[in-house]
């Protein structure tokens, strides 16, 4: 008897295990951005910028941007009623509220408290996570493993983000990046071990936290007047350095999870990328040998929103009937912190 190969018994043992536990689906999705819309010439006329500069640079046209009394819970909420309704549930069908976002209403309470308030719902868990751009998929791979315990049913996963409020309107290096918005999915289980989350991959790198950060605020750099005055309470970002980490572990992670499941990259139907910029997304298709008109791309009319970035990409794809039963879905992200992470999922 040929014994079998290690890699090939570990698959095997992965595969069992998978069958003998429920499959994570999206049961329902939903988003919401504000109604307010900045386009680039309005830009123009505040910084030194100009439509073209921004465009071949970025590939964003307009970015939306929430009115002053609107908070982060209040994006996260719409999404999420969104979501709800789209799965057919209530919001007392929720047992578990996760939100992903690096501009939260306050340091404290979370913001999930606020969405958990706002949706009328009482005593259920709800907490923040902080994983910048790569927040939303962060929170689906802890919603899986809190589905997998049996003791959550209907989990909903937010990214919501106002980052209009930590953006330097003065910068043109970076305000001409960023968006407000929110998505949501309400993830729950299924039987079927053929649909829903297949494979997923986490990763970190705080070796590097200075090429995007947020300086002042926290307990490092309390606010003081002179933090105010040297704007350390404003988004800083080093753009090079960003580009090339975030092709290197956005190419890699999306890889990883295509091998891991024994697939080939032209079985991908769809990549909904974090949308951060028209060049990084370029060279992660290059990179992936997957071409870009199987990319879900919609920075042009939202901007960078980060952890918001992929639920709403994903919701305009359904939206627009793009996404049908038996599709494979990968989504992409790569943030501050360094952070990244990749989801693959067989669409229901």
């Amino acid at each position: 008897m040929t014994a079998r190969p290690a890699h090939d018994l570990n698959r095997l043992l992965t595969l069992m295990t998978q069958l003998s536990e429920p499959s994570i689906i999206i049961k329902g999705i939903g988003s919401y951005v504000p109604e307010r819309v900045l386009t680039n010439e309005e830009l123009s006329k505040r910084v030194d910028t100009s439509d073209e500069w921004i465009l071949s640079r970025t590939g964003i046209r307009e970015r939306h941007i929430a009115a002053d009394n609107e908070a982060t819970s209040d994006l996260a909420t719409k999404a999420a009623m969104a979501a709800i309704e789209n799965a057919g549930l209530k919001p007392t069908d929720i047992n578990l509220i996760i939100v992903a976002t690096i501009t939260p209403d306050m340091s404290f309470p979370s913001t999930a408290c606020f969405v958990q308030y706002k949706l009328g719902l009482r005593d259920i868990p709800a907490f923040d996570i902080t994983a910048a751009c790569s927040g939303f998929l962060y929170g689906l791979e802890i919603a899986k493993g809190l589905l997998k315990s049996g003791v959550y049913h209907n989990v909903l996963v937010i990214g919501a983000e106002k980052l209009s409020c930590i953006t330097n309107w003065e910068d043109r290096t970076t305000c001409v990046l960023f968006g407000d918005g929110a998505g949501a999915v309400v993830l729950g289980t299924s039987p079927d071990p053929d649909y829903g989350i297949l494979e997923s991959t986490m990763g970190a790198d705080g070796s590097s936290y200075q090429i995007l950060n947020l300086p002042a605020g926290g307990s490092a750099m309390p606010a003081t007047i002179e933090t105010v005055k040297a704007g350390k309470h404003f988004l800083q970002m080093q753009g090079n350095q960003v580009f090339k980490l975030a092709v290197r572990a956005m190419g890699d992670c999306a890889a990883a999870v295509i091998e891991r499941r024994g697939l080939r990259n032209d079985q991908i139907t769809w990549v909904i990328p974090h949308q951060a910029n028209a060049r990084i997304i370029e060279a992660i298709s290059q990179k992936l040998g997957i071409g870009m008109e199987r990319f879900w791309v919609n920075l042009d009319s939202f901007g960078n929103t980060s952890a918001a970035s992929i639920p709403i990409a994903l919701d305009e794809a359904w939206r627009a009937g793009s996404i049908k039963k038996d599709d494979l879905l990968l989504f992409v992200s790569f943030g501050a912190g360094l952070t990244w992470a990749s989801t693959l999922i067989k669409w229901h």
